[in-house]
């Protein structure tokens, strides 16, 4: 069934019916686009609500950073931002995937649309001016068959009338003749513009306006399947989010079951730990006896009384809950002894890593050097004094830190193992300068200081396993290798990566019979392994 048979003569309802489908289509896409700016508006509120409360960020220094319902908060608030991010981009999938693709499509159905109905217009006007032509043809016909038949009745009568001459009875049989020949042209231009208007009427009801309909049904009904598709993508888009929601929402749960209120207790404990021993009774005080204000010796290093203890004013009762704040100090003196332990070993390893990365700063230049001494061209040694100078006096400052809070750290009492921060740093002449367990220091010295700073590359490759290649390099010149800890090569010789330049200049290779040596990096073209 179709609307060219069935509907061939309801024009109007499917003009209206037509319009009201595209109607349609516009109110779903207004739909859609207020749906969006919900989306959009309930996405920026939760990425608003998840700053307020994640303006502080996560930080070691800060106490509650290492208990767990304070992470999983922070969890929470992370995934609740991932969540919104989700629910943005569900409003822009639907403004691309719906409302752009839809408005697009309704733009081409309505001009598609007006040219069908500007087609069956034109059809209309063309039958109609047949038709005109069809009622003019028939009006003068009619009016010449009534001019003849007078005409012919006319002559009758002056035929027979007596009185008449025989030229006006001729005259009359004339014009009754001419009357009759053009009443009979007349009759066959109207059988003529009949034919016409019939066959045009014909090809309109039958050809033309069923095509034209059937075009509008086509129409109408690329519509229905577009919008249909339209409702489909507004669940799907949603449901292709989903998955990446539902974890959001797992990354919660995950959050809550990951708090241990055990574990959290210990951190407290472990942070807030004063080390100190509770106070000891006090003792009697008798007046009358002579004065014996001496009070309990209960532990060593233990304050004589609550008010000694914390610095407070003894008219005070309520000291354990109302500390006045401490003077910081370099030295942490400010902190309880068990606090004060915490921090000059975190302080101590702190400069640890800060002597360590110059160490090898020293050692990367004192390297470079060499090379530029053996090899001229590749550089002035004299350009590297500034920076050398300038690492050893870093070495130097850091090592007098390193000293003075390991004082202090001797003098807060460490317990267990004396901790080793470092297992060797450089003295004033470059040699290696270890570290004793007891932290005194000795001296390494080889014969010549300037090769000293290669000692570390006999150490790397001792008593180790051979590492696994991570890529190979070609030579593009000769090297000869002359330093301690590296390694000769030829121009176009292929050598195994075991170790990136770490930022020295220097690549640690591997030759077939398992000798090892750093080259320098820009000797050398290197392909890694992927």
């Amino acid at each position: 069934m179709d609307w060219g048979t069935e509907l061939w003569d309801q024009y109007d309802i499917i003009e209206k019916h037509t319009q009201s489908g595209l109607e349609l289509v516009e109110k779903y896409v207004k739909f859609v686009k207020e749906r969006t700016e919900i989306e959009q508006s309930y996405a920026k509120q939760l990425r608003n609500l998840s700053k307020k409360y994640n303006q502080k960020r996560s930080s070691k220094d800060e106490p509650d950073s290492r208990l767990s319902s304070y992470q999983s908060f922070l969890d929470i608030l992370n995934e609740m931002n991932d969540y919104a991010g989700q629910r943005e981009l569900i409003a822009e999938n639907m403004i691309m995937n719906i409302c752009i693709d839809l408005t697009k499509y309704l733009q081409e159905l309505k001009q598609e649309r007006k040219t069908y109905l500007l087609e069956a217009k034109k059809a209309q006007q063309s039958l109609e001016s047949t038709y005109k032509q069809l009622d003019s043809s028939k009006k003068r016909f009619e009016r010449e068959w009534r001019e003849a038949e007078r005409a012919a009745q006319y002559a009758e009568k002056t035929d027979q009338d007596i009185n008449a001459t025989k030229a006006d009875v001729e005259k009359a049989k004339q014009q009754a003749h001419m009357r009759a020949r053009v009443a009979e042209e007349c009759k066959n231009d109207y059988a003529a513009q009949l034919q016409k208007y019939n066959k045009e009427q014909s090809q309109f009801y039958f050809n033309d306006m069923p095509i034209i309909f059937n075009k509008l049904q086509d129409l109408d009904e690329r519509r229905i399947r577009k919008l249909a598709h339209g409702y489909i993508l507004f669940s799907d888009t949603e449901k292709h989010v989903m998955p990446i929601i539902g974890k959001c929402l797992e990354g919660i749960t995950k959050a809550g079951t990951n708090v241990n209120e055990k574990n959290d207790t210990m951190v407290i404990i472990e942070q807030n730990k004063s080390g100190f021993e509770r106070p000891g009774d006090v003792e009697f005080e008798d007046y009358s006896q002579g004065i014996n204000r001496a009070s309990s010796d209960s532990s060593l290093g233990t304050p004589k009384g609550p008010m000694d203890l914390l610095g407070k004013n003894k008219s005070k009762n309520f000291w354990l809950f109302k500390r006045s704040k401490p003077t910081v100090t370099e030295d942490f003196g400010h902190l309880p002894p068990e606090q004060r332990r915490k921090r000059l070993q975190q302080k101590l390893e702190e400069i640890s890593k800060e002597l360590q990365k110059e160490a090898d700063q020293s050692e990367a230049l004192g390297k470079m050097k060499d090379v530029y001494e053996k090899n001229p061209q590749m550089g002035d040694p004299a350009s590297l004094a500034t920076q050398i100078s300038q690492t050893s006096q870093n070495i130097e400052r850091l090592r007098g830190e390193l000293n003075k809070y390991e004082t202090w750290l001797s003098e807060a009492g460490v317990r267990g193992e004396t901790l080793r921060y470092r297992a060797h740093s450089f003295n004033n002449n470059g040699a290696h300068e270890v570290l004793s367990p007891d932290g005194a220091h000795s001296d390494e010295s080889t014969p010549d200081p300037s090769q000293a700073i290669y000692a570390e590359f006999d150490d790397d490759f001792e008593d180790e396993e051979p590492a696994a290649p991570i890529g190979k390099c070609t030579a593009m010149y000769n090297f000869p290798g002359a330093s301690e800890g590296t390694i000769a090569m030829q121009e176009g010789e292929v050598l195994a990566v075991v170790e990136e330049d770490k930022g020295d200049g220097w690549t640690r290779v591997r030759r077939h019979n398992g000798d090892e040596g750093y080259i320098p990096t820009s000797y050398v073209t290197i392909t890694l392994n992927k």
